[in-house]
């Protein structure tokens, strides 16, 4: 039992490592010059691969920032490499993944720049679809305000976590809930991933949520799974639940989609995701479930036309 602790607490930082080197921007920097205007690329390897990502116009501070970041990229990269050793000591092996699992993840990766884009929408960014591709691609936009573009960046980041093999067979638990968080509001609050501890209003009604506890979240997570019903209707419950309580500062929609749908994935049954034409469908909707008027609208409206199957 000890030993079975150690390897979970072991991958558990593993993931926490990856998710923040995720994260960076870092690498060999290499700057180009045109029009007399100077322009940051990175380069680096990923899975063995060399790449290249545009990063900016230049400035000193981002060039710090890059060279900095590359110091913490190294050892974080040390971290990580100590960590497998251990798990190798403790003769862990990974779990190999259900074909319908891996299915899923490769279709979700594949849609990846759609199911960013009609989040952003959900949250009001201005973004178009091409902004949002080249965004995610790496590229330069010049028409988004710098808070929209870390908005996708982050969304981008928190995904790809999800989808990483050694996240998705994790439990889908409050720690897991935490960390989403953490990444969807990267940059924006130093409290992201944290329960919120003061009060927060939400547009377009007069209910406000309760100061969430954590201890009350997590029985009320147990009771979601402990219910008898289809993976597909939990991970409704799990999105519902997440969003009405607004357990985070802010994010709160961002974190739950994300959230719900790593229990999703995990049981290799699609993706949830609201379609841009019905947005505002879905907040109406939304509103009055947190008002406690919904008869069940709400549900029915995400399983029929937010609910993708594989």
């Amino acid at each position: 039992m000890e030993e079975r602790m150690e390897i979970l607490s072991l991958l558990q930082n593993k993931k926490v490592l990856e998710s923040e080197l995720q994260i960076l921007t870092y690498g060999s920097v290499e700057i180009r010059e045109n029009n007399s205007n100077k322009y940051i690329y990175v380069h680096y390897r990923e899975e063995g691969v060399s790449l290249t990502k545009y990063v900016g116009e230049y400035s000193d501070d981002l060039y710090n920032l890059i060279l900095n970041n590359s110091i913490k990229a190294k050892e974080l990269k040390k971290q990580i490499k100590e960590i497998s050793k251990k798990l190798k000591q403790l003769n862990y092996i990974e779990e190999e993944l259900n074909p319908e699992v891996e299915r899923n993840i490769d279709f979700a990766k594949r849609n990846l720049v759609q199911t960013i884009y009609k989040q952003a929408i959900l949250e009001g960014v201005a973004t178009t679809f091409a902004d949002t591709e080249n965004i995610i691609e790496g590229g330069k936009v010049n028409n988004m305000t710098p808070e929209d573009i870390l908005k996708i960046v982050n969304l981008k980041h928190a995904w790809e976590f999800i989808l990483n093999k050694n996240v998705i067979i994790s439990d889908t638990n409050f720690a897991l809930l935490c960390q989403i968080n953490k990444m969807v509001e990267e940059g924006f609050y130093y409290t992201a991933g944290k329960v919120r501890n003061v009060p927060v209003t939400i547009g377009g009604t007069t209910w406000k949520p309760d100061l969430p506890i954590e201890s009350v979240i997590k029985e009320e997570l147990e009771e979601i799974f402990n219910k008898k019903m289809s993976d597909i209707d939990r991970a409704i419950q799990l999105l519902l639940y997440t969003m009405k309580k607004q357990i985070f500062i802010d994010g709160n929609k961002r974190t739950s989609v994300i959230y719900s749908n790593h229990y999703l994935i995990s049981k290799g049954k699609g993706i949830i995701v609201i379609p841009t034409e019905l947005t505002e469908k879905f907040k109406d909707l939304l509103i009055i479930y947190y008002e406690g008027k919904d008869k069940g609208e709400i549900e029915k409206f995400i399983k029929e036309r937010c609910y993708i199957s594989i």
